[in-house]
Protein backbone atom coordinates (compact mmCIF):
# COMPACT_ATOMS: atom_id res chain seq x y z
CA UNK A 1 0.00 0.00 0.00
CA UNK A 2 2.85 2.36 0.92
CA UNK A 3 4.72 1.26 -2.42
CA UNK A 4 1.34 2.87 -4.23
CA UNK A 5 1.09 5.89 -2.27
CA UNK A 6 5.07 6.67 -3.16
CA UNK A 7 4.38 6.09 -6.97
CA UNK A 8 0.79 8.02 -7.12
CA UNK A 9 3.27 11.11 -5.51
CA UNK A 10 5.99 10.57 -7.89
CA UNK A 11 3.24 10.66 -10.74
CA UNK A 12 1.61 14.41 -9.71
CA UNK A 13 3.19 17.00 -11.59
CA UNK A 14 5.35 19.44 -8.89
CA UNK A 15 3.65 22.77 -8.35
CA UNK A 16 5.01 25.60 -9.94
CA UNK A 17 3.57 29.15 -9.46
CA UNK A 18 3.92 32.28 -11.59
CA UNK A 19 4.37 35.83 -9.52
CA UNK A 20 2.87 38.21 -11.82
CA UNK A 21 5.14 40.74 -10.91
CA UNK A 22 8.09 38.78 -12.52
CA UNK A 23 5.87 38.68 -16.07
CA UNK A 24 7.23 40.85 -18.72
CA UNK A 25 4.98 42.84 -20.29
CA UNK A 26 5.10 42.37 -24.19
CA UNK A 27 4.09 44.16 -27.41
CA UNK A 28 1.28 42.55 -29.49
CA UNK A 29 3.34 42.54 -33.19
CA UNK A 30 1.17 42.56 -36.32
CA UNK A 31 1.31 41.39 -39.19
CA UNK A 32 -2.08 43.01 -40.65
CA UNK A 33 -3.54 45.48 -37.96
CA UNK A 34 -5.95 44.48 -36.25
CA UNK A 35 -7.13 41.29 -37.98
CA UNK A 36 -3.74 39.33 -37.90
CA UNK A 37 -1.50 39.47 -35.21
CA UNK A 38 1.83 37.33 -34.97
CA UNK A 39 2.07 34.42 -32.53
CA UNK A 40 -1.17 33.86 -32.60
CA UNK A 41 -3.53 31.73 -34.24
CA UNK A 42 -6.55 33.62 -36.77
CA UNK A 43 -9.51 31.65 -38.15
CA UNK A 44 -10.64 32.42 -41.93
CA UNK A 45 -14.21 31.22 -42.70
CA UNK A 46 -16.89 31.59 -44.86
CA UNK A 47 -19.10 29.25 -47.39
CA UNK A 48 -17.55 27.55 -49.99
CA UNK A 49 -16.81 29.68 -53.14
CA UNK A 50 -16.78 33.16 -51.48
CA UNK A 51 -13.06 34.01 -52.38
CA UNK A 52 -11.05 32.87 -48.77
CA UNK A 53 -8.45 31.48 -50.42
CA UNK A 54 -8.19 33.78 -52.96
CA UNK A 55 -7.39 36.34 -50.51
CA UNK A 56 -5.64 34.57 -48.42
CA UNK A 57 -3.21 34.13 -51.36
CA UNK A 58 -3.10 37.53 -52.06
CA UNK A 59 -1.86 38.06 -48.54
CA UNK A 60 0.90 35.54 -49.00
CA UNK A 61 2.20 37.22 -52.67
CA UNK A 62 2.73 40.63 -50.76
CA UNK A 63 4.52 38.78 -48.12
CA UNK A 64 6.51 37.26 -50.22
CA UNK A 65 7.69 40.51 -51.75
CA UNK A 66 7.53 42.53 -48.80
CA UNK A 67 5.05 44.83 -49.55
CA UNK A 68 2.05 46.39 -47.73
CA UNK A 69 -1.22 44.31 -48.39
CA UNK A 70 -3.77 46.62 -47.83
CA UNK A 71 -3.05 50.15 -49.46
CA UNK A 72 -5.07 53.41 -48.80
CA UNK A 73 -6.86 54.21 -52.28
CA UNK A 74 -7.54 57.12 -51.45
CA UNK A 75 -7.15 59.44 -54.82
CA UNK A 76 -5.25 62.40 -54.92
CA UNK A 77 -8.08 64.48 -55.15
CA UNK A 78 -9.75 63.11 -51.80
CA UNK A 79 -6.66 63.35 -50.10
CA UNK A 80 -6.55 66.97 -50.86
CA UNK A 81 -10.14 67.85 -49.43
CA UNK A 82 -9.89 65.56 -46.43
CA UNK A 83 -6.54 67.65 -45.57
CA UNK A 84 -8.85 70.73 -46.68
CA UNK A 85 -11.94 70.24 -44.56
CA UNK A 86 -10.38 68.59 -41.64
CA UNK A 87 -12.35 65.22 -42.47
CA UNK A 88 -11.40 62.45 -39.85
CA UNK A 89 -11.04 59.17 -41.93
CA UNK A 90 -10.10 55.83 -40.66
CA UNK A 91 -6.83 54.64 -41.74
CA UNK A 92 -6.32 50.62 -42.85
CA UNK A 93 -3.02 49.96 -40.17
CA UNK A 94 -0.68 47.49 -40.44
CA UNK A 95 2.78 46.36 -39.52
CA UNK A 96 4.39 44.77 -42.76
CA UNK A 97 7.33 43.14 -42.45
CA UNK A 98 10.30 44.98 -43.66
CA UNK A 99 12.22 42.41 -45.87
CA UNK A 100 10.05 39.46 -48.07
CA UNK A 101 9.50 36.22 -45.52
CA UNK A 102 8.69 32.88 -45.85
CA UNK A 103 5.08 30.98 -46.10
CA UNK A 104 4.18 27.86 -45.24
CA UNK A 105 0.98 27.36 -47.26
CA UNK A 106 -0.84 23.62 -46.71
CA UNK A 107 -4.45 22.93 -49.11
CA UNK A 108 -5.86 19.55 -48.68
CA UNK A 109 -8.45 21.05 -51.04
CA UNK A 110 -6.86 22.27 -54.28
CA UNK A 111 -4.06 20.92 -56.81
CA UNK A 112 -0.41 22.75 -56.47
CA UNK A 113 0.09 22.87 -60.12
CA UNK A 114 -3.23 23.55 -61.51
CA UNK A 115 -4.77 26.07 -59.26
CA UNK A 116 -2.33 27.57 -55.90
CA UNK A 117 0.63 28.52 -58.87
CA UNK A 118 -1.45 30.03 -60.98
CA UNK A 119 -3.02 32.31 -58.36
CA UNK A 120 -0.21 32.80 -56.81
CA UNK A 121 1.29 34.00 -60.10
CA UNK A 122 -1.80 36.08 -60.90
CA UNK A 123 -1.35 37.63 -57.79
CA UNK A 124 2.67 38.05 -58.36
CA UNK A 125 3.80 36.14 -55.68
CA UNK A 126 7.27 35.24 -55.25
CA UNK A 127 6.69 31.35 -55.32
CA UNK A 128 10.31 30.78 -54.01
CA UNK A 129 9.22 31.99 -50.37
CA UNK A 130 6.33 29.73 -50.67
CA UNK A 131 6.56 26.50 -49.27
CA UNK A 132 4.86 23.36 -48.73
CA UNK A 133 4.93 20.52 -46.91
CA UNK A 134 5.03 17.06 -48.57
CA UNK A 135 2.38 15.31 -47.18
CA UNK A 136 1.88 12.86 -49.90
CA UNK A 137 2.11 10.00 -48.36
CA UNK A 138 1.13 10.51 -45.23
CA UNK A 139 -1.44 13.06 -44.45
CA UNK A 140 -0.59 16.10 -42.44
CA UNK A 141 -2.43 16.84 -39.53
CA UNK A 142 -2.25 19.66 -36.51
CA UNK A 143 -0.37 17.19 -34.27
CA UNK A 144 2.36 16.18 -37.00
CA UNK A 145 5.75 16.96 -35.97
CA UNK A 146 6.78 17.66 -39.36
CA UNK A 147 4.96 21.13 -38.90
CA UNK A 148 7.02 22.26 -36.35
CA UNK A 149 10.05 20.78 -38.10
CA UNK A 150 8.94 23.14 -41.48
CA UNK A 151 8.59 26.11 -39.21
CA UNK A 152 11.75 25.74 -38.03
CA UNK A 153 13.70 25.42 -40.84
CA UNK A 154 12.21 28.03 -43.09
CA UNK A 155 11.41 30.39 -40.29
CA UNK A 156 7.94 30.83 -41.83
CA UNK A 157 6.14 33.74 -40.79
CA UNK A 158 3.24 32.76 -41.30
CA UNK A 159 1.51 29.09 -41.49
CA UNK A 160 -2.06 28.96 -43.32
CA UNK A 161 -3.79 25.23 -43.54
CA UNK A 162 -6.43 25.30 -45.79
CA UNK A 163 -9.45 23.72 -44.99
CA UNK A 164 -9.22 23.27 -41.36
CA UNK A 165 -11.13 20.15 -41.20
CA UNK A 166 -8.56 18.81 -43.71
CA UNK A 167 -5.89 18.75 -40.80
CA UNK A 168 -7.76 17.18 -37.97
CA UNK A 169 -6.86 13.48 -38.67
CA UNK A 170 -9.24 10.74 -39.46
CA UNK A 171 -9.93 9.61 -35.57
CA UNK A 172 -11.03 13.54 -34.65
CA UNK A 173 -14.38 14.43 -34.14
CA UNK A 174 -14.46 18.24 -35.11
CA UNK A 175 -17.82 18.74 -33.07
CA UNK A 176 -16.40 17.46 -29.59
CA UNK A 177 -14.58 19.98 -27.65
CA UNK A 178 -12.33 17.36 -25.64
CA UNK A 179 -10.83 16.15 -29.19
CA UNK A 180 -10.74 19.94 -30.62
CA UNK A 181 -9.27 21.58 -27.35
CA UNK A 182 -5.85 19.97 -27.76
CA UNK A 183 -5.11 20.55 -31.68
CA UNK A 184 -6.07 24.25 -31.28
CA UNK A 185 -3.36 24.39 -28.15
CA UNK A 186 -1.14 23.19 -30.27
CA UNK A 187 -1.47 25.83 -33.21
CA UNK A 188 -1.19 28.14 -30.05
CA UNK A 189 1.84 26.72 -28.94
CA UNK A 190 3.53 26.42 -32.39
CA UNK A 191 2.36 30.38 -32.87
CA UNK A 192 3.80 31.81 -30.43
CA UNK A 193 6.53 29.70 -29.85
CA UNK A 194 8.26 30.51 -33.79
CA UNK A 195 6.46 33.97 -33.54
CA UNK A 196 4.61 33.62 -36.51
CA UNK A 197 1.04 33.88 -37.35
CA UNK A 198 -1.26 30.77 -38.23
CA UNK A 199 -4.46 30.80 -40.14
CA UNK A 200 -6.66 28.24 -40.46
CA UNK A 201 -9.35 28.54 -43.01
CA UNK A 202 -12.52 27.45 -42.83
CA UNK A 203 -15.96 26.42 -43.94
CA UNK A 204 -19.09 27.88 -42.97
CA UNK A 205 -21.80 25.31 -41.75
CA UNK A 206 -25.55 25.64 -43.08
CA UNK A 207 -26.84 26.80 -40.41
CA UNK A 208 -30.28 29.32 -41.42
CA UNK A 209 -30.08 31.60 -38.54
CA UNK A 210 -27.79 33.79 -40.40
CA UNK A 211 -26.16 34.71 -36.86
CA UNK A 212 -22.11 34.70 -37.48
CA UNK A 213 -21.15 33.27 -34.49
CA UNK A 214 -23.50 30.30 -34.87
CA UNK A 215 -22.10 29.72 -38.47
CA UNK A 216 -18.90 28.37 -37.61
CA UNK A 217 -17.96 24.89 -37.95
CA UNK A 218 -17.56 22.12 -35.83
CA UNK A 219 -17.12 23.12 -31.89
CA UNK A 220 -17.10 26.42 -30.79
CA UNK A 221 -13.42 25.38 -29.10
CA UNK A 222 -12.41 26.63 -32.98
CA UNK A 223 -13.08 29.87 -32.37
CA UNK A 224 -12.32 30.43 -28.35
CA UNK A 225 -8.65 29.43 -29.29
CA UNK A 226 -7.94 32.01 -31.88
CA UNK A 227 -7.87 35.40 -30.98
CA UNK A 228 -8.97 36.49 -34.26
CA UNK A 229 -11.68 35.28 -36.31
CA UNK A 230 -12.93 36.39 -40.14
CA UNK A 231 -15.67 35.64 -42.21
CA UNK A 232 -15.81 36.45 -45.85
CA UNK A 233 -18.77 36.58 -47.80
CA UNK A 234 -20.10 38.24 -50.82
CA UNK A 235 -22.96 40.82 -51.28
CA UNK A 236 -26.08 39.04 -52.67
CA UNK A 237 -26.28 41.91 -55.37
CA UNK A 238 -23.32 42.49 -56.33
CA UNK A 239 -21.39 39.66 -56.56
CA UNK A 240 -18.13 40.45 -57.74
CA UNK A 241 -17.96 42.14 -54.33
CA UNK A 242 -16.49 40.39 -51.46
CA UNK A 243 -15.82 41.71 -47.69
CA UNK A 244 -14.00 40.48 -44.95
CA UNK A 245 -15.55 41.07 -41.86
CA UNK A 246 -14.17 40.91 -38.21
CA UNK A 247 -16.29 38.36 -35.54
CA UNK A 248 -13.70 38.11 -32.48
CA UNK A 249 -10.62 40.15 -31.88
CA UNK A 250 -9.17 39.30 -28.50
CA UNK A 251 -6.17 41.40 -28.80
CA UNK A 252 -7.94 44.46 -30.29
CA UNK A 253 -10.73 46.58 -31.00
CA UNK A 254 -12.00 45.03 -33.70
CA UNK A 255 -11.26 46.13 -37.14
CA UNK A 256 -13.87 47.89 -39.93
CA UNK A 257 -15.13 45.60 -42.78
CA UNK A 258 -13.12 45.36 -45.93
CA UNK A 259 -14.10 44.52 -49.47
CA UNK A 260 -12.69 43.31 -52.51
CA UNK A 261 -13.43 42.80 -55.90
CA UNK A 262 -13.20 39.30 -57.61
CA UNK A 263 -14.14 39.06 -61.04
CA UNK A 264 -12.96 37.41 -64.32
CA UNK A 265 -11.89 40.29 -66.05
CA UNK A 266 -10.14 42.38 -63.42
CA UNK A 267 -8.88 39.59 -60.81
CA UNK A 268 -8.68 40.58 -57.65
CA UNK A 269 -8.76 44.09 -56.34
CA UNK A 270 -8.96 45.62 -52.78
CA UNK A 271 -12.05 48.54 -52.11
CA UNK A 272 -11.10 49.34 -48.97
CA UNK A 273 -13.45 49.88 -45.52
CA UNK A 274 -17.03 48.88 -46.28
CA UNK A 275 -19.78 49.45 -44.10
CA UNK A 276 -21.60 46.25 -43.36
CA UNK A 277 -21.38 44.17 -40.37
CA UNK A 278 -20.99 40.27 -40.34
CA UNK A 279 -24.75 39.32 -39.76
CA UNK A 280 -25.85 42.03 -42.27
CA UNK A 281 -23.29 40.00 -44.71
CA UNK A 282 -24.59 36.55 -44.06
CA UNK A 283 -28.12 37.75 -43.91
CA UNK A 284 -29.48 37.42 -47.63
CA UNK A 285 -31.71 40.48 -47.53
CA UNK A 286 -29.43 42.36 -46.17
CA UNK A 287 -26.42 41.81 -48.19
CA UNK A 288 -25.40 45.26 -50.29
CA UNK A 289 -28.47 46.91 -49.36
CA UNK A 290 -26.63 49.89 -47.69
CA UNK A 291 -24.34 49.87 -50.92
CA UNK A 292 -27.39 49.61 -53.00
CA UNK A 293 -28.92 52.68 -51.65
CA UNK A 294 -25.72 55.04 -51.18
CA UNK A 295 -25.72 54.44 -54.78
CA UNK A 296 -29.60 55.03 -55.98
CA UNK A 297 -29.14 58.28 -53.52
CA UNK A 298 -26.16 59.69 -55.23
CA UNK A 299 -27.35 58.57 -58.99
CA UNK A 300 -30.78 61.11 -57.65
CA UNK A 301 -28.92 63.93 -56.20
CA UNK A 302 -26.42 64.11 -58.67
CA UNK A 303 -29.11 63.26 -61.99
CA UNK A 304 -29.38 67.43 -62.77
CA UNK A 305 -25.47 67.89 -62.46
CA UNK A 306 -23.21 68.74 -60.12
CA UNK A 307 -23.37 69.30 -56.12
CA UNK A 308 -21.29 70.38 -53.40
CA UNK A 309 -19.74 67.83 -51.38
CA UNK A 310 -20.65 69.12 -48.56
CA UNK A 311 -24.18 69.22 -49.46
CA UNK A 312 -24.34 66.04 -50.83
CA UNK A 313 -22.88 64.30 -47.15
CA UNK A 314 -25.54 66.74 -45.42
CA UNK A 315 -28.42 65.02 -47.17
CA UNK A 316 -26.98 61.60 -46.82
CA UNK A 317 -26.75 62.28 -43.32
CA UNK A 318 -30.00 62.97 -42.94
CA UNK A 319 -31.25 59.41 -44.74
CA UNK A 320 -28.70 57.55 -42.67
CA UNK A 321 -26.19 57.13 -45.04
CA UNK A 322 -22.27 57.21 -42.96
CA UNK A 323 -19.78 58.88 -44.89
CA UNK A 324 -17.57 55.82 -45.16
CA UNK A 325 -20.45 54.01 -47.61
CA UNK A 326 -21.07 57.34 -49.36
CA UNK A 327 -17.60 57.35 -50.33
CA UNK A 328 -17.45 53.93 -51.29
CA UNK A 329 -20.54 53.94 -53.31
CA UNK A 330 -18.61 57.38 -54.86
CA UNK A 331 -15.91 55.09 -56.14
CA UNK A 332 -18.04 52.10 -57.26
CA UNK A 333 -19.50 54.73 -59.43
CA UNK A 334 -16.48 56.27 -60.50
CA UNK A 335 -18.21 60.02 -59.81
CA UNK A 336 -15.86 62.98 -60.36
CA UNK A 337 -14.75 65.26 -57.63
CA UNK A 338 -13.91 69.06 -59.31
CA UNK A 339 -13.00 71.85 -57.37
CA UNK A 340 -14.72 74.99 -57.87
CA UNK A 341 -13.50 78.24 -55.85
CA UNK A 342 -13.16 76.81 -51.99
CA UNK A 343 -15.48 73.96 -52.75
CA UNK A 344 -15.46 70.67 -53.84
CA UNK A 345 -18.25 68.80 -56.37
CA UNK A 346 -19.04 65.60 -57.18
CA UNK A 347 -20.56 64.93 -61.28
CA UNK A 348 -21.11 62.09 -62.53
CA UNK A 349 -19.00 60.46 -64.92
CA UNK A 350 -19.73 61.09 -68.57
Amino acid sequence: MENKKAEWKRSEPELKLINMESVKVEQIEWLLYPFIPFGKVTIIQGDPGEGKTTMVLQIIAKLTRGEPILLNKKSQKEAQQDSEENLKQEVLSQDNPIQPVNVIYQTAEDGLGDTIKPRLLAAGADCSRVLVIDDREQPLTMVDVRLEEAIMQTKARMVVLDPIQGFLGTDVDMHRANEIRPLMKRMAVLAEKYHCAIILIGHMNKNSNGKSSYRGLGSIDFQAAARSVLIVGRLKDEPETRVMCHVKSSLAPEGKSVAFRLDKETGFQWIGEYDISADDLLSGDARGQKSRIAKEFLLDILADGGMAQKKIEEEASKQGIKKKTLRNAKQELEIDSVKRGNQWFWILSE
